[in-house]
C-alpha cells in the first residue's frame, strides 16, 4: 500500500490486446458463461467467473466510490485465436502465460512471492521502497527495472521492457501515465485491495493474483493457511485477563489523526483483545481530532502505537512536547512499525501487513498481552528507544 506513508495508490485501466493471428480452425463465439466462480469469503472488490476455456475477472472497487466496474477477459493464446467477442464488452484481454509483469506497489510483492511467480517481475516504481530480501536481490541484479515515481512513471522505460501486464491502482480513476500506458498496448488492470475494509478481506487479494498466474488452487491454500492463523492467534488473545488501554496515531499541523473504530486497524486492536479507546466510533478515513480532545480520553493509556512516522521518543518530544504529557509516553509503553526496514530504507509493514495479517495480529497481542505467544518475537512492531 507503498503504500507510502499510508497511502496506498492503486490506478484504473483499460486493456489493449493485439490482434491474435487466425489459426486454421474456424472462430467461434464465446460459449453462454458457466456461473462457476471463485470462492471468496472476505473481499468484495473482485469477482471471478470461471467457463474453464476462459475466464471473467471483475474490479468491483478499485478505488472508493468508484462509479463502474471494471471487467477483464483472461484466457490463453490459443484459446484467444480461436474466440470472437465484442473487445468493447471488457477493459482488457489477457493472456494467462504471464511472464513479463510490472506492479506499482510494494504491497503486490509478497503475493507474486508466495505464488512463486516473483521472477516474471521486471519493474517497479521508487524500487527502494521494496523490503524483501529476495525481490532486492533481482533488483540488484538488474532484473527489475526502476521506473520512476508512481505518480510519473517513466514510460519510456516501461514500454520498452514491454510487459505483458500492468498492476496499477488508483484513487480516483485519474491518471495519465496509464491512459498512455494503455494506448501503447500493454494491458493495465486495477489491484484494488487497499480498498477492502477487513484485514483478512485484503489478505485475500492473493487470490486475484491467483488468478492471473492460473494458480488459483495454490493461492486458496496459502491464503486459508493465512486465516487459519490469523483466527488461531485471534482465539489466544480471547484467553487475556486484562484489557490494556490503546492509543492510536499523532498530530499532523495540529490535527490527531486516529483510526475509526470500524477501520480495518481497529479491528485489529478488536481482534487482539484490547480496550481500543474510539473503538465505538465509525465512518470513512481517519478521526481528525484536537489534541485537547484525545489528551482527555488518551492521557492514561497504557498503550500508544504507531505514533505517525516517528521512530524515537526524542523525535516525538522534539515534534511536540505536548506527547510527553501521555502516560504511554512516560512509561516508555509506544510501539511502531517504522523501524522495521528493508536495506533501502522500506518499511516492511507496507509491503507484507496487508499479505500477512496474521503476523500483524500476532504483534499486538504480544505487545498487549505479553504473557501469550511465548517465544514469539514481534515481525514488525518495535518499542521506540
Amino acid at each position: 500500500m507503498i503504500l507510502k506513508k499510508t497511502l496506498y495508490i492503486f490506478l484504473p485501466i483499460l486493456i489493449l490486446f493485439s490482434s491474435c493471428k487466425e489459426d486454421k480452425g474456424i472462430k467461434r463465439d464465446l460459449p453462454p458463461l458457466d456461473k462457476s466462480s471463485i470462492n471468496l469469503k472476505y473481499a468484495k472488490g473482485f469477482s471471478v467467473t470461471d467457463n474453464r476455456d476462459y475466464k471473467i475477472l471483475t474490479i468491483e472497487t478499485p478505488w472508493p466510490e468508484a462509479k463502474k466496474n471494471y471487467k477483464y477477459l483472461i484466457a490463453s493464446k490459443e484459446q484467444l485465436s480461436k474466440m470472437t467477442f465484442p473487445r468493447d464488452a471488457y477493459d482488457g484481454v489477457i493472456t494467462n502465460d504471464i511472464t513479463k509483469l510490472v506492479v506499482t506497489s510494494t504491497t503486490h510483492i509478497p503475493a507474486l512471492e508466495l505464488l512463486g511467480v516473483e521472477q516474471t517481475l521486471i519493474g517497479f516504481p521508487e524500487t527502494d521502497y521494496i523490503s524483501s530480501e529476495k525481490t532486492r536481490k533481482r533488483i540488484n541484479e538488474g532484473k527489475v527495472r526502476e521506473l520512476g515515481k508512481n505518480e510519473g512513471i517513466n514510460t519510456e522505460v516501461l514500454l520498452e521492457l514491454n510487459p505483458d501486464v500492468v498492476i496499477g491502482f488508483g484513487v480516483d480513476g485519474v491518471n495519465k501515465t496509464f491512459e498512455t500506458i494503455k494506448k501503447a498496448g500493454v494491458p493495465v488492470i486495477y489491484n484494488g485491495d487497499w480498498v477492502e475494509s477487513s484485514a483478512l478481506a485484503k489478505a485475500e487479494w492473493i487470490k486475484f493474483f491467483g488468478v492471473l498466474f492460473n494458480q488459483e488452487q495454490k493461492a486458496d491454500s496459502i491464503f486459508k493457511n493465512i486465516e487459519k492463523d490469523y483466527l488461531k492467534a485471534k482465539s489466544i488473545a480471547k484467553q487475556a485477563k486484562t484489557q490494556p488501554t490503546v492509543l492510536s496515531g499523532a498530530m499532523h499541523k495540529d490535527v490527531w489523526y486516529l483510526p475509526n473504530g470500524s477501520s480495518p486497524e481497529a479491528q485489529f486492536l478488536n481482534d487482539a483483545n484490547v480496550n481500543y479507546l474510539w473503538s465505538d466510533t465509525s465512518g470513512n478515513g481517519s478521526l481528525a481530532l484536537s489534541f485537547e480532545a484525545v489528551l482527555d480520553k488518551a492521557k492514561d493509556a497504557d498503550i500508544w502505537l504507531n505514533p505517525s512516522y516517528y521512530s524515537s521518543l526524542e523525535q516525538l518530544k522534539k515534534a511536540s512536547s505536548l506527547y510527553t504529557n501521555f502516560e504511554a509516553f512516560k512509561t516508555n509503553n509506544v510501539f511502531s512499525f517504522t523501524n522495521a526496514k528493508g536495506e533501502t530504507g522500506g518499511v516492511l509493514y507496507y509491503e507484507l501487513g496487508t499479505a500477512r495479517p496474521d503476523l500483524v495480529l500476532k504483534d499486538l497481542i504480544k505487545i498487549c498481552h505479553p504473557e501469550l505467544l511465548d517465544g514469539y518475537t514481534p515481525y514488525f512492531f518495535k518499542k521506540l528507544k
